[in-house]
Parts: structure tokens; sequence; C-alpha cells
């Protein structure tokens, strides 16, 4: 037999095991055949797997519009991605309302009122568009990766078994009706090896189909660490988002009562304070240290003196320009006051460098 007559017989079983299968499932839809039911146990499982598969995808697509809004940022990020390119960067919006905010302050005058608190504005929508990128990236990776995984994979793994399971019963349901309708010896005896052979293919892709389903208990624990990560990732945002805004107060509150006004005329009219939402009030105790560091004499006296104090940095501060200095949080830095300077800085010293810092992420030592 040369390979094209015994392709032609492939194509020809091929085309007669298919249309076995479809006399079959019609006749099974009419009510004109009897139908091999599955287990309770695995019907149970496919059950399980369909509604696991329907939420999953409900979550992850809900979670990508929560973490990206734009519905036209997010086709773009989906075709870079199946393109396999770096989609381009860009300002995300409170960056971009941060960029404006600092444009219109240095515009207006850094040493103006409005212009001096436009900037220190812009500057922490700057910072809570940073933790809106990492919140994104951390949650992207830790959470919508895992479960994109499983509708891409484990669960398609799973439709294709449970098709050939299909398969296999409409197989070994068509075997039986001939089997009923075998009138001859010879016929019953080959309809009757047909079933039994058709009964074993069908029950190894059950068990097969079985070992995958019971799986999905396994996806749900690993899907629960995944939620537990996004979960733990909002809180280090919002945690972040909370403490970035409350600086923010805190220097905005500390403007002196006589400020330089927008057309450069001394006004009376004090910046107000900003009072904490009281709807924060019980997240304020977790952040006392915070609250409570800033020990204001301290500060005159240092002021007040040519002599300088060690204070220890209470959060990360990124320097905004040549002439402020990073800090990390826990670190100690020398600190004093030159004269003529802005009451919301101090100059700072890290070995051989200098810049000024904000009096707000420093607490005194004594």
């Amino acid at each position: 037999m040369n390979i094209m007559d015994f392709n032609v017989k492939k194509l020809a079983a091929d085309a007669g095991t298919f249309l076995s299968r479809a006399v079959q499932f019609t006749e099974e839809k009419l009510g004109q055949a009897e139908k091999t039911e599955l287990d309770a146990h695995l019907e149970n499982l496919l059950s399980k797997a369909e509604c696991t598969k329907l939420w999953t995808e409900k979550i992850m697509k809900q979670t990508e519009v929560l973490l990206q809004p734009n519905p036209n940022a997010r086709i773009e990020e989906f075709v870079y991605e199946k393109l396999d390119r770096k989609a381009p960067s860009r300002m995300n919006n409170p960056e971009l309302l941060g960029q404006y905010m600092i444009d219109a302050g240095n515009e207006f005058g850094p040493g103006t009122a409005y212009g001096n608190a436009l900037i220190k504005c812009g500057e922490t929508q700057k910072r809570i568009g940073t933790a809106d990128r990492e919140l994104i990236q951390t949650s992207a990776i830790n959470f919508l990766t895992p479960l994109r995984n499983f509708i891409e994979g484990d669960y398609k793994t799973i439709t294709k078994e449970r098709k050939l399971l299909q398969n296999k019963r409409l197989d070994l349901d068509a075997a039986k009706t001939r089997l009923k309708k075998a009138k001859v010896a010879e016929a019953r005896a080959a309809s009757e090896q047909e079933v039994r052979i058709t009964q074993s293919e069908f029950d190894r892709q059950a068990e097969i189909t079985r070992l995958l389903l019971e799986g999905i208990s396994s996806t749900h624990a690993h899907h629960l660490r995944c939620l537990n990560d996004f979960v733990e990732a909002q809180m280090t945002y919002y945690a972040q988002c909370y403490q970035y805004m409350l600086d923010l107060q805190k220097q905005l509150g500390s403007f002196p009562s006589t400020f330089l006004s927008n057309n450069n005329q001394s006004s009376s009219t004090p910046v107000q304070s900003v009072s904490t939402p009281s709807v924060l009030a019980s997240a304020s105790a977790s952040l006392t240290s915070v609250s409570n560091s800033i020990v204001t004499s301290g500060i005159s006296e240092l002021k007040s003196s040519s002599g300088s104090r060690k204070a220890r940095v209470l959060y990360d501060y990124d320097a905004a320009n040549s002439s402020e200095l990073s800090l990390l949080a826990d670190e100690v830095i020398t600190v004093y006051s030159i004269p003529g300077m802005d009451s919301d800085w101090l100059m700072g010293e890290r070995g051989n460098q200098k810049g000024k810092v904000p009096i707000t992420y420093l607490e005194l030592l004594n």
C-alpha cells in the first residue's frame, strides 16, 4: 500500500467517524437515541470549571478597567503585547496634572503663595502617578497574569479534553446503537467487540478529563494567593497616597500668615491649613509617627541659631532639582538653617552631598 492509498483510506475512515457522530448527536437531540450520561461527580467538576472560567474572565476584565480606565490605552497595550513590543512610555493622569501644576507654579513665580503651592501640589501628584504605575505593574504580574494563564492555558486544555470525551461518548453510543440493530450473529459479535473498545476509550478519556478538572481546586488556591497579593498592592498604593497627601497638607498648612501674593504685594490673608478629613481619622492612628514627627520648638530653635542638628529621615524623598538633596527613610543627616531660607526647608548634609530638604520629612534628634 502506497502513501496515497493510506491517506485516502484514513480520510474515508475519518469521514465515516464524523458522520457516525453527527447521526448519533442528531438522534439524541430528537430523542430517538439513548445517551450515556456522565457520572454525577464528573458533571459537578465540569460545572465548577465553567463557573471558574466565567467569573475569572469577568474579574480579570474589570480589574483591567480599574487599573487602566482609558479603553484606547488598553487596546494599545493589548496590540503591543500581541506584537511582543514594548508600548511607548507616556505620562499617566496624575503625572500629567502634576507637570501642569509645576509648570504653572514656575510661571506664576515660586516665590508667590499660589505659585509655591502649585509646585508643591504638582510634586505630590507626580509621586502619586509613580505609585499608580507601581500598582499597575505589580497587579499585572501578581494578579492579572495568573488569571490570564488559567483562561488561555489550563482551561483551553480542559476544553480540548472535554471535547474528546464528548466524541468518545458519541462513538460509544453509536456502537451501542449498531449492536442493538445487529441481527446476524457475526455482525453482533463485531458490534460487541466495537462496544468493548469504545467503552474502554471512553472510560480512559473520562479519567483524563476528571484528573484535569480536579485541578480546579488547586487553581482556586493559587488564585487566592494572587488575590492576597493584589490586596497588598492596593494597600501599599493607598497608604503611599495618603502619606503623600498628609505631607502636602502639612506643607500647605505651614505657610506663614503673611506671604507674598501673586502680584508681589503683601497679603494679610493667611493660607488656611487643610484639615484632615474625618473619614481618614481611623487611618491617622497608624501614621502617628508622621503626624507628630515635627517638633516645632526644635525647628524654631534651629532656625534662630547658627548651629546644626542631627535629624532622622522619616520617609524617602526624591530631589526635584539640583538644589535639593534626595533622602532615604531612616537615614540620619546633619541639618541647619541659613538666613533668608524658606520656612519649609532646611539645608541638609550627607558626607560631601549638600542640598535643601523639606522639614516635614525630618525628625530632629537630641
